[in-house]
């Protein structure tokens, strides 16, 4: 891959091809490139990434809310960020709940988070 544009889904072939850290290279200069103020450029990016990785992976509860937010009028690119939002809050939550948690429960939990996500319900949670 040469380059990132969140508003063009990648070619799902050539990004799992890619090394890992050079999604995430790609995706950070973009942003940097865009000249887009973030506090943290890595952590957004590995945000990217993984929901990039689950698009290209066919995932599907994460490509039906793909279609369905930009159907309501999100960018890609904020849907991108919109998905991503709920992969943090996954991530945090699993953090607080230690090393017990079972991971198809953990996966079912995501997956469903990412099934109620709205344009309308992260608007509310804030960008």
């Amino acid at each position: 891959m040469d380059a990132y544009d969140p508003e063009c889904a990648p070619d799902p072939g050539s990004w799992l091809e890619s090394d890992e850290r050079e999604r995430i290279v790609l995706v950070e200069a973009w942003h940097r490139a865009a000249r887009i103020d973030l506090p943290n450029v890595a952590v957004h990016a590995a945000l990217h990434t993984v929901v990039e990785n689950q698009i290209a992976m066919n995932l599907e509860p994460v490509v039906r809310a793909m279609h369905r937010l930009t159907k309501e009028g999100l960018t890609r690119h904020d849907a991108v960020h919109a998905i991503g939002s709920v992969v943090a809050t996954h991530l945090f939550d699993m953090l607080k709940m230690g090393q017990g948690d079972n991971a198809d429960a953990s996966q079912a939990r995501y997956f469903a988070a990412v099934e109620r996500l709205t344009a309308t319900s992260w608007y509310r949670g804030g960008k």
